[in-house]
């Protein structure tokens, strides 16, 4: 197998005649920005820590800046593009760009977040560019339809990245943070620059790393009844577990009641509590029944 050449990955101008070519302007309805800087995708690759054996799947890869860059290092690339232009122009773009890794590309041409089954062996990583106005809901999507995702990396606006991987008491911990945390250990990972993008974007993009839990969270509560409790805390997170949960256990004192026996203080707030202890709280919802 002949190794990819140096200008196999998209430039600046290579974008531009990519997107005029295809009467594509980026969309702010879809979230595009599109990366047109050859060293920024081929850190992203590093960053993820995409390895020769990997099965990635892609969200959104748009023109196909970062797919080339992943089609260098992964066995194979399956990209999901909504877009009807966008998918129609990229497996031209592989083949011509890549000819000879052409063949370890595939295209779903759909929503992510209807996504339920991938074409070829199941995927190992999770790489993207999300689109800042669907990034949590797709990420979550993917790591709970595809569990043989082991190591993910997404590109996201900076302040979602800092959402994803804040820590238990700090200020912007929230409901993304909670429910990535289900799934796997989280962390900042980076950060990137407005210019590397076409249109530069208004705000700063932020790297997010995610790995698997290599078990799962040990409860006897579901994920739906875990996340229904995280959902209620911070519906109305300035107010206190007892008063912020009254609804989701039936009353004020049923919430009490589930707390205690969680080992939650009833006047605590859901910004301070870990995803282990929310679990907790599920598995005692009827003990103020």
């Amino acid at each position: 197998m002949s190794s990819p050449t140096p200008d196999s990955l998209l430039g600046p101008a290579d974008i531009r005649e990519l997107a005029a070519a295809l009467g594509v302007r980026p969309t702010k309805q879809r979230g595009q920005n599109f990366v047109i800087d050859a060293n920024t995708v081929r850190r992203i690759v590093r960053t993820a820590e995409v390895r020769p054996d990997d099965v990635v799947v892609e969200v959104g890869p748009g023109l196909g800046s970062l797919t080339l860059a992943l089609l260098e290092t992964a066995d194979r690339v399956t990209a999901v593009e909504i877009d009807d232009v966008l998918a129609a122009a990229l497996p031209a773009t592989i083949a011509a760009r890549m000819p000879d890794r052409a063949e370890r590309f595939a295209l779903v041409h759909s929503d992510a977040m209807h996504v339920t089954e991938l074409p070829g062996p199941a995927p190992t990583a999770l790489v993207a560019n999300l689109p800042y106005n669907v990034a949590v809901p797709v990420l979550l999507h993917m790591l709970d339809t595809f569990p043989s995702i082991e190591r993910t990396l997404v590109m996201v606006q900076s302040e979602v990245a800092d959402r994803l991987a804040a820590a238990p008491g700090n200020k912007v911990y929230g409901v993304p943070s909670v429910k990535a945390n289900w799934y796997a250990d989280v962390k900042r990972a980076g950060a990137i620059g407005r210019n590397v993008f076409w249109p530069a974007p208004n705000v700063d993009s932020g790297l997010v790393s995610l790995v698997r839990r290599a078990e799962p969270i040990k409860t006897t509560a579901s994920k739906a009844e875990v996340f229904a409790v995280v959902d209620a805390a911070f519906a109305q997170r300035r107010k206190t577990l007892r008063a912020a949960l009254a609804g989701w256990a039936g009353s004020a004192a049923a919430a009490e009641a589930a707390l205690v026996a969680a080992g939650v203080s009833p006047q605590a707030r859901g910004e301070s509590l870990t995803v282990e202890e929310f679990a907790r709280i599920a598995e005692h919802k009827e003990a103020g029944a």
